[in-house]
C-alpha cells in the first residue's frame, strides 16, 4: 500500500498566475512572484501538489479545453527548468449562464463544490487530514471546506512566503507531521 502524504491545492488564476481575466494563452500569463518557488519547495518536502481551477471561459466560448490542457502543459515544462512539476491539474469548464451548450451544466467540480478535490484525493494517496488548499476567493475555501481539508485565502505578495508561513504554523501544532 502507498503511503498517503499531505497535499497543497492551489487555485491557478490569482495564486499561481497573475490573473488578467480568462488567461488561456502562454502569452498572457505570468508566474505569481515566488510561485515557482513554492510549487518546488512543496515537493522537495514531501507534499503532493494539485492545481483545482475553475475555467468557465470554457463554457462561455471563451477559449476550448484543449487550450487549459495546452497552458497546464506549458506551466509543468517550465516547472520541470526548475526541478518540479505539478502532480495534477483538474480544472472546471462548467457555468449554468454559459454559451457552449454541453458545458451549460451545474456540477459538483465548480468550486465552491468539492469534486475537484475529492477526484484528486481519490486518484492520488493524499492524506486529506494533512492537506490545505491556498486560493484567492472565497469559495476556494468553501470548497476546501466541503472536502473536508483546511482553505486558506491568498492575499497577494510573495506565494513561497505565504506557503512556508501556512506549512510552518501547521507543523508547530502538529497537523502536518
Amino acid at each position: 500500500m502507498t503511503q498517503k502524504k499531505p497535499a497543497v491545492f492551489f487555485d491557478r488564476d490569482g495564486v499561481l498566475n497573475i490573473d488578467h481575466g480568462y488567461v488561456h494563452r502562454r502569452e498572457d500569463f505570468a508566474w505569481m512572484p515566488g510561485a515557482i518557488e513554492a510549487v518546488k519547495w512543496c515537493k522537495d518536502n514531501g507534499w503532493l501538489v494539485f492545481v483545482i481551477t475553475n475555467q468557465s471561459g470554457v463554457a462561455r466560448g471563451f477559449y476550448t479545453e484543449q487550450h487549459v490542457r495546452d497552458l497546464h502543459a506549458c506551466m509543468n515544462r517550465e516547472l520541470k527548468q526548475h526541478g518540479t512539476a505539478i502532480d495534477a491539474f483538474y480544472y472546471c469548464p462548467h457555468h449554468i449562464s454559459g454559451v457552449v451548450e454541453e458545458y451549460c451544466v451545474s456540477c459538483n467540480c465548480r468550486k465552491p463544490g468539492p469534486g475537484m478535490i475529492q477526484q484528486a484525493i481519490e486518484e492520488w494517496p493524499v492524506d486529506a487530514g494533512r492537506s490545505i488548499l491556498i486560493g484567492d476567493k472565497a469559495s476556494d475555501v468553501a470548497a476546501a471546506q466541503a472536502a473536508g481539508i483546511q482553505g486558506y485565502l491568498f492575499p497577494g505578495g510573495n506565494l513561497l512566503k505565504f506557503v512556508k508561513a501556512i506549512i510552518t504554523s501547521q507543523l508547530k501544532v502538529g497537523k502536518c507531521l
